[in-house]
């Protein structure tokens, strides 16, 4: 009568799995409802934070430098005024404010994803 419960039953893992995912999802549609500018900019945001993603990159730096920041807008920009239409695009000072919103954005998902996986130790 007295069995002993397993261990994992005893002293069960909290859901944080489930939790990643349900952040995931949320930001996902998050995104999806984002108005068409921000919708075509953001491909090109993804683009170069992925590029910048790399082992001790500044992005993950305590304190990134702020003028590394302005340049990958400065990128994400070029490559938006290149590959997209003139005449759809907002002036150069809402294009840059936007991208650097974006790109912000982004790079605090980035960092906070990065910290979460440095602080599992299985």
């Amino acid at each position: 009568m007295n069995e002993k419960m397993p261990y994992y039953m005893a002293y069960p893992i909290p859901l944080s799995f489930d939790d990643e995912r349900t952040e995931r999802m949320d930001f996902e549609y998050l995104k999806s409802l984002y108005p068409e500018m921000p919708k075509r900019i953001l491909p090109y945001v993804e683009e170069e934070c992925d590029r910048m993603e790399y082992e001790n990159s500044m992005i993950y730096d305590q304190y990134p430098d702020k003028l590394q920041l302005k340049l990958m807008c400065g990128r994400v920009c070029d490559r938006v005024r290149k590959y997209e239409k003139a005449g759809d695009l907002p002036d150069d000072q809402v294009l840059r404010d936007l991208a650097e919103v974006l790109v912000f954005q982004e790079l605090y998902r980035r960092r906070c994803d990065f910290r979460r996986r440095q602080r599992r130790f299985y």
